[in-house]
């Protein structure tokens, strides 16, 4: 399962508060017109994302298997986390409104830290895409949301994920243990990066 990121801010009640309240209101506009919280009317084109095991082989925390009743309780789930100020699920749609890609958002809001797993449909990858999602998707989170801090994850032989994570500034920490949701472990590279350093490289959010 997600974990919080390996350093640990000093997290002021005002400030928690707060990023509880932009997580309850996000604004997923501001990552595109395509993007939207995920819900029934999505359940069929996860699966179809999802069952293409070069999309979900990579994501270690996916509740499997990709069946409607369980990608139902997966975007319950998360609307539930999203109440408490505490995730968020959003899905993007290609012009014909299919599933073309997820985003899942877990943030820490007592701890100023937040966390971003996903995956974009097959023929959206390589394409440059990926970067350039992914750094409004990071600005986003310092920005709207309001986090000081970010960690991700990466399978040990996901280099794809990792040039991108790396190209966005994030400072490798080593590996850490990561927790499938059935309890096994996969072991993860693992990035940190502050919304100060962010800024100081130019980065811009949504």
């Amino acid at each position: 399962m997600s974990a919080p990121p390996k350093t640990k801010l000093a997290v002021a009640a005002e400030e928690e508060m707060a990023i509880r309240a932009a997580v309850r209101a996000a604004d997923l506009s501001l990552l595109g017109a395509r993007y939207h919280l995920a819900d029934a009317r999505h359940i069929e084109g996860l699966i179809a994302l999802l069952s293409d095991p070069a999309v979900s082989d990579p994501i270690y925390d996916l509740p499997r298997p990709f069946t409607h009743d369980v990608l139902s309780a997966w975007i319950s789930d998360a609307r539930d986390r999203q109440a408490r100020g505490e995730a968020i699920l959003a899905v993007s749609v290609d012009e014909d409104g299919d599933v073309a890609g997820y985003s899942y958002f877990t943030v820490w809001p007592e701890r100023s830290a937040a966390e971003l797993a996903g995956a974009q449909r097959a023929d959206g990858q390589g394409q440059g895409r990926g970067k350039t999602g992914a750094a409004r998707s990071f600005g986003w989170m310092f920005d709207h949301l309001g986090v000081r801090l970010i960690g991700l994850t990466a399978a040990m032989d996901n280099l794809r994920s990792a040039r991108v994570i790396e190209a966005a500034g994030f400072l490798s920490q080593g590996e850490r243990r990561s927790v499938r949701p059935d309890g096994s472990i996969r072991v993860s590279r693992y990035w940190e990066l502050a919304r100060e350093q962010w800024r100081s490289r130019g980065q811009t959010g949504a």
